[in-house]
C-alpha cells in the first residue's frame, strides 16, 4: 500500500528532477509509514528501488519495523545526508518540498540543483483510502464517546483546565493514542474567542461552554465542537444564536457531495448566519480537511477554489462569537462518500444543559 502511494507520487513529479526529497514528517509518514520525529525520504522519479529513507540512531529499530523493505541511511542531519548520498551517486537535480528553511535549502543547493515543488503529496493525502477512513472513524467515535461522558461529569465550579484534562484522560481510557490538538474549553465570555486557551476560570451557572477537541489514533486526527449551557436553562439570545449555528452547520453538511465547489459549501452555511445579521461575528472559514494533520487540504472558505472529492474527510464548523458576551460553534468531522455523507463524530447537537 505504501509503495503504491510512492508510485502515485512518482506520476506527479516533474520530468527534469531525479526524484523528490520529502522533509515534511506527515508526508513521510504517509509515504513510508515512519512515525519518528527526525527523517527525510527520497522518492525516485524512475526506479522504486532507489527510494531511501534517512533517520538517526534513535529510530533505527523503529524505521525497520515501520518501513520494511525500504533502504535506510542513518544520519542525524537527514536532509543534508540524503542529498550528499544522492550527489555521490551522480544525481544532479532533485525536487524539494516548499517547507524547507532558506538555510537548509542553501546548504542543499551546494551539492545538487533543486527544483521547488508545492503540495504534491498533500494533493494525494486529501483523498483517503479505506484504512485511513477507518482510523479517522475510530478517532471520531472515541472523541464523541469521551465528550458524551464528560457532559455527565461537568459541574458548576469546575475550571476550564480541569474539564480539558478530564476530556483528554477519557480519550486515553477509550483507546486513543493522544489528543489531536490542544483542547479548547471556553466558558462565559471566553466562548466568544474561537481559539481560547483553557484557564483556571470556573464554570458558572448560565455560562455558554464551548468544547473543541479531538482524539488521535495511529496518527489520524478527529475534530469536534459542541456548545452547551452550564447549570441553568438557556436564555433567549443563547437559544437564538445556537439555532442559527445549528442551521448553518446542517446546511453546510447537506451541501457536501463529490464535485461540489468548496466555496459553495461555505456559502450554504455562511448565508444563513449573514441573513440573520451576524456575518461579521463569523470570522473564520467553514472547515478543513483532516488526516495525519489536524488542518490539511482542502480548506473550505469563501475564497476556496476547486471542488470536494469522494472519500475526502472534512470538518464543517460554523460559529457566532459575540465579544464580552459569549459564542457558539458546532463542528463535526465527516467523510464525503460517493453517494452519502458519513459523520464520524456523531453526538447530539442541540443546546443541552450540563452540570
Amino acid at each position: 500500500m505504501l509503495s503504491g502511494r510512492r508510485d502515485a507520487l512518482r506520476r506527479l513529479l516533474v520530468d527534469d528532477a531525479c526524484g523528490l526529497l520529502v522533509t515534511s514528517l506527515p508526508n513521510i509518514r504517509y509515504l513510508s509509514g515512519f512515525s519518528g520525529s527526525n527523517a527525510a525520504l527520497f522518492v525516485s522519479q524512475d526506479d522504486p528501488a532507489d527510494d531511501i529513507i534517512c533517520t538517526d540512531g534513535r529510530y533505527l529499530t523503529q524505521v525497520k519495523d515501520e518501513c520494511p523493505g525500504l533502504p535506510v541511511h542513518p544520519a542525524r542531519s537527514c536532509a543534508t545526508a540524503l542529498v550528499d548520498l544522492l550527489s555521490a551517486r551522480g544525481i544532479g537535480r532533485i525536487a524539494v518540498e516548499d517547507n524547507l528553511t532558506i538555510a537548509i535549502e542553501q546548504q542543499l543547493g551546494k551539492s545538487v540543483l533543486l527544483t521547488p515543488t508545492s503540495g504534491l503529496t498533500e494533493q494525494l493525502r486529501a483523498v483517503k483510502d479505506a484504512g485511513e477512513i477507518e482510523l479517522l472513524a475510530r478517532a471520531g467515535q472515541i472523541t464523541a464517546a469521551a465528550m458524551a461522558q464528560l457532559f455527565t461529569e461537568i459541574r458548576v465550579g469546575m475550571s476550564e483546565i480541569t474539564v480539558a484534562r478530564r476530556l483528554e484522560q477519557l480519550f486515553g481510557e477509550l483507546g486513543a493514542d493522544d489528543r489531536a490538538f490542544e483542547t479548547i474549553v471556553a466558558t462565559g465570555s471566553g466562548s466568544a474567542s474561537p481559539h481560547h486557551h483553557p484557564t483556571s476560570r470556573e464554570l458558572a451557572a448560565g455560562d455558554l461552554l464551548v468544547i473543541d477537541a479531538g482524539a488521535k489514533v495511529l496518527g489520524y486526527h478527529a475534530d469536534m465542537t459542541r456548545t452547551v449551557v452550564v447549570g441553568a436553562e438557556p436564555v433567549a439570545w443563547q437559544v437564538h444564536i445556537h439555532g442559527l449555528v445549528l442551521a448553518a452547520q446542517s446546511a453546510g453538511v447537506a451541501t457536501c457531495a463529490p464535485g461540489v465547489t468548496l466555496n459553495s459549501i461555505d456559502h450554504a452555511a455562511r448565508s444563513i448566519i449573514e441573513a440573520a445579521g451576524f456575518g461579521a461575528e463569523f470570522g473564520h472559514g467553514l472547515g478543513h480537511g483532516v488526516g495525519l494533520e489536524i488542518h490539511e487540504a482542502p480548506m473550505i472558505n469563501a475564497r476556496s477554489t476547486g471542488s470536494i472529492w469522494a472519500n475526502t474527510p472534512v470538518t464543517i464548523e460554523p460559529g457566532i462569537y459575540l465579544p464580552a458576551q459569549g459564542g457558539v460553534r458546532i463542528e463535526d468531522t465527516l467523510v464525503v462518500e460517493v453517494a452519502s455523507i458519513r459523520v464520524l463524530t456523531e453526538l447530539p447537537r442541540e443546546l443541552a444543559v450540563v452540570g
